[in-house]
């Protein structure tokens, strides 16, 4: 009886920590219509960037992407594409490399310094140094999307998640989430969607 009353409370104990961990999991991270914090990371042309440096910027669109991760490069020439469609019109890309080096060697700074050239980066591509910002917006796949605007009262997140629907095939993409989030905040109306699922492979730590 004894043994049943403390697999029981075992049991419960281990049920209520589940949920929990699933709580503050939930919890953690910006929410939409929370106002982002600024930062200051390396870039791979060895100089800090911050958001405050784009002084004529409407808002960002804040990639969370790596080299090493098959999703991540899957959608670099959509994240180029990206950049080069909206930057001049007041939403730039700003990449951010979040794992830890240690764990993947592929992600180093030297790496996404050949990466970048490689591939013909317009837009900064910043480390995560210390794994401190990728926490404090929550994200958790490479790729994932943050798209702030700048507002008087800060950089508010108007959309998390995925660039598009289809991680596979550019071509068999049927709705642009990121494209459809910035075209709306240009013309001054409500993202239409603004939270979907980031597709990918999750942060070294």
């Amino acid at each position: 009886m004894k043994t049943i009353k403390i697999l029981s409370l075992v049991t419960l104990v281990v049920v209520m920590s589940a949920f929990t961990v699933n709580k503050i999991a939930v919890a953690d991270g910006y929410k939409v219509g929370d106002v982002a914090e600024d930062f200051k990371l390396m870039n791979v042309d060895g100089k800090m960037v911050s958001l405050s440096n784009y002084k004529d910027a409407k808002g960002f669109i804040v990639t969370f992407t790596c080299n090493t991760c098959p999703y991540a490069v899957g959608y670099e020439d959509r994240i180029i594409a990206l950049n080069n469609k909206y930057a001049s019109l007041g939403y730039p890309v700003i990449a951010i490399m979040p794992n830890n080096p240690d764990v993947q060697p592929g992600d180093s700074m030297e790496a996404m310094k050949k990466r970048a050239k490689e591939k013909g980066f317009t837009f900064p591509y910043l480390m995560d140094d210390g794994q401190n910002i990728y926490p404090k917006y929550g994200a958790t796949k490479t790729p994932h999307v943050f798209i702030l605007q700048k507002t008087a009262k800060g950089h508010v997140v108007k959309y998390i998640g995925a660039i598009d629907d289809n991680y596979q095939d550019a071509s068999a993409v049927k709705t642009k989430y990121v494209e459809n989030a910035v075209n709306a905040l240009l013309k001054g109306n409500e993202v239409p969607e603004k939270e979907t699922k980031a597709i990918g492979c999750t942060i070294k730590v």
